[in-house]
């Protein structure tokens, strides 16, 4: 209710100044214990416990200076980034436009970030903070490299210490041509070298897709993935389509996200898992906004949920609300576990 409140406000200022406020506010908030999880909410994912199946999506924290704060906040997990080998400005503002009709945003970011190098000893002081919150790395390519590839493998070097799950961000539509590195020859000698690059780290490594794909895009992607033994595949980014929208940003070019991408990015995960044929976990992103929304993408397929974009028009107190309605729901249907309902639609 609180938030309700303070929304227009917050709405007044330009997005990205909005952001930047919460994030320094989050930074600010006091050290406390992170809210204990209802134990049927806890399952292991590519041989990771986590408390509760709800993240945050990457994009919020790009630098990683919060995932402590996220935690204490119910996510039962936090992906950080997209960090990029070097620091780069992004593209040029303004690049993150609210549609407060659809309850959706429109982003032309650009992995604006601080880079790695800087967000090391950041990171390291973070894990340390995190309790049994599980940290997630999102890794990309700087818009100016010469050899993308080389830049995962950057990437992987450098990160493969920090982080309890690494992702290999390929579905962003706002680096020019990152999104060709979803083709499969390309797929396969980028995730050949991510793997060689991983060597004796036992870090899980996952692939982020976009849900702009045919259907012979995601039979190959899933055949790569397997062949390389990825640990998961997260289902998906934004979109560059524009469907049924109200609001007056409508037209702007970027990436959305938020409500209208909900049955895209629920279809694309049924396609992922029919494709798969359940063998490899999937984590499902793109319009959950609620307890419903997260059941209904766990009985999917998706062993995990990210959000983001619901919680600028929801509140922070969103994932602990989605905790608890996720849990209920769960109980009331006889699961013992979050586990026992992935896929459960197929059954």
């Amino acid at each position: 209710m609180l938030y309700n409140l303070a929304r227009p406000f917050i709405f007044a200022l330009e997005a990205e100044k909005a952001h930047g406020l919460t994030i320094a506010g989050l930074k600010a908030l006091p050290l406390g214990p992170a809210p204990k999880s209802d134990p049927v909410l806890a399952s292991t994912v590519a041989g990771l416990d986590f408390p509760n199946p709800i993240g945050m999506a990457p994009g919020f924290d790009k630098n990683g200076e919060v995932p402590d704060a996220l935690i204490r906040m119910g996510f039962g997990y936090a992906e950080v980034g997209t960090l990029t080998p070097r620091a780069q400005p992004g593209n040029p503002k303004p690049r993150i436009f609210r549609l407060p009709k659809d309850k959706a945003v429109i982003n032309r970011l650009g992995f604006n970030n601080e880079g790695q190098e800087k967000a090391t000893p950041r990171l390291k002081r973070m894990r340390k903070r995190m309790g049994k919150g599980v940290l997630g790395i999102n890794i990309g390519a700087n818009k100016d490299s010469d050899d993308r590839i080389a830049d995962y493998v950057i990437g992987v070097e450098n990160m493969a210490p920090l982080a309890d799950y690494l992702t290999v961000n390929i579905s962003s539509p706002n680096t020019p041509g990152l999104r060709a590195l979803q083709d499969k020859g390309a797929l396969e000698e980028l995730l050949a070298a991510v793997m060689q690059a991983r060597g004796d780290y036992k870090v899980p490594v996952f692939l982020k897709v976009a849900p702009d794909l045919e259907p012979a895009d995601i039979d190959d992607i899933v055949d790569v993935t397997m062949k390389q033994k990825i640990d998961a595949l997260i289902v998906s980014n934004t979109t560059i389509t524009r469907p049924n929208l109200s609001s007056a940003n409508q037209d702007e070019t970027g990436g959305l996200s938020g409500a209208p991408l909900k049955d895209l990015a629920l279809q694309r995960l049924k396609d992922f898992r029919k494709a798969s044929g359940g063998k490899i976990p999937l984590i499902g992103v793109g319009g959950i906004a609620n307890a419903e929304d997260a059941y209904e993408r766990i009985r999917a397929g998706a062993s995990l949920i990210q959000l983001y974009t619901a919680m600028i028009y929801e509140g922070p107190t969103m994932a602990r609300a989605m905790s608890c309605g996720l849990a209920k729901r769960l109980k009331q249907d006889g699961f013992a576990s979050v586990s026992d309902a992935v896929g459960a639609d197929d059954k």
